[in-house]
This record gives C-alpha cells, sequence and structure tokens, in this order.
C-alpha cells in the first residue's frame, strides 16, 4: 500500500464521518425516544402543624375529608 492510498482513506473515512454527524445534527432526533419520568413526590405530613390538639396533646384528626379541597392528580 502506498503513502498516497493510506492519505486517501483517512481522508475518504473522515469526510464519510463528518457526513454522518452533520447528519445528526441536521434532522437532531435521537436515535432511541427519551425516557419521561413522571412522578409525584409527595412530602410527609407534619401532623403537629396540620390537625388541632386535644387535651392530652395529641392530634385531633378528621372523620371525613372534602374532596372539593383535594388538587387533582397531574397528568
Amino acid at each position: 500500500m502506498q503513502l498516497g492510498e493510506i492519505i486517501a482513506n483517512t481522508l475518504a473515512v473522515l469526510l464519510l464521518v463528518c457526513f454522518l454527524a452533520s447528519t445528526f445534527f441536521l434532522f437532531g432526533k435521537p436515535l432511541w425516544p427519551e425516557q419521561h419520568a413522571r412522578m409525584v413526590i409527595i412530602p410527609a405530613v407534619d401532623r403537629m402543624t396540620t390537625a388541632s390538639t386535644g387535651p392530652n396533646g395529641t392530634p385531633v384528626l378528621p372523620d371525613t375529608f372534602d374532596t372539593s379541597l383535594a388538587h387533582p392528580r397531574p397528568s
């Protein structure tokens, strides 16, 4: 193999790599879909700040809950 063939093959490979890279950058879509996590983090509720306290200092929680006050679940 001569030196001219080695240089020509190297430049051909570099040209092919540049063409593929520019194609990926132009069309901009990844080869596989991106993963999106949909999760809701519910912080721990402090019972002492959310409930009234009884005579011995224990929280008095309600028997029922008004669902109209609750926020809807995010989609």
